[in-house]
């Protein structure tokens, strides 16, 4: 397991001063499973591997789970790079490529490789990702980014998804 952020780690300076990002690895359900902050210029997909690095589900008998069934993400996860790797530890890519990668493949005809296969039925499971991140901007520490410490920021993120989390179990409606 990586080590503890130090306290500013996660906060990135851009035109519109300090920002950070936050990403996540959710579940079927939308309920957040692994999540990182990291300075607001930094991408998304670079982030991918370290998420899954640390994503652990605990199972009823043995080790925890480290590999989930498929990836669902948005058209910035479509790297050869991401996809081989996915395709290496037999996890579903649903991810969509991006025109412009489909023209580049097409342009260097029988050389730019097969199409990528996309379930489409299961891509538009993808929604779910985007409906954690509105709860989250519901909280409006979290969409304006008032803290000045981005542990502080992380904090009140993993509070959010604890919260969320403790709905999801509650026997009450």
């Amino acid at each position: 397991m990586p080590a503890v952020e130090p306290p500013d780690h996660g906060i990135g300076r851009s035109r519109g001063g300090l920002s950070r990002k936050i990403h996540q690895l959710v579940d079927g359900n939308g309920l957040p499973l692994v999540t990182l902050i990291t300075p607001g210029q930094a991408g998304d997909s670079p982030m991918l591997l370290p998420l899954l690095e640390q994503l652990r589900v605990k199972r009823d008998n043995g080790r925890p789970s480290t590999r989930p069934d498929a990836i669902r993400g948005g058209r910035a996860y479509s790297s050869r790079a991401i996809r081989s790797h996915l395709r290496g530890r037999g996890i579903k890519a649903v991810i969509p490529e991006p025109r412009d990668q489909q023209g580049h493949r097409r342009r260097r005809g029988s050389h730019g490789g097969r199409p990528v296969g996309l379930d489409v039925t299961d891509c538009r499971n993808r929604n779910v990702i985007e409906r954690r991140f509105c709860h989250t901007k519901q909280r409006r520490g979290l969409a304006t980014r008032y803290d000045k410490h981005a542990i502080v920021y992380r904090a009140a993120v993993l509070i959010h998804a604890a919260v969320a989390w403790a709905r999801a179990l509650s026997d009450t409606p």
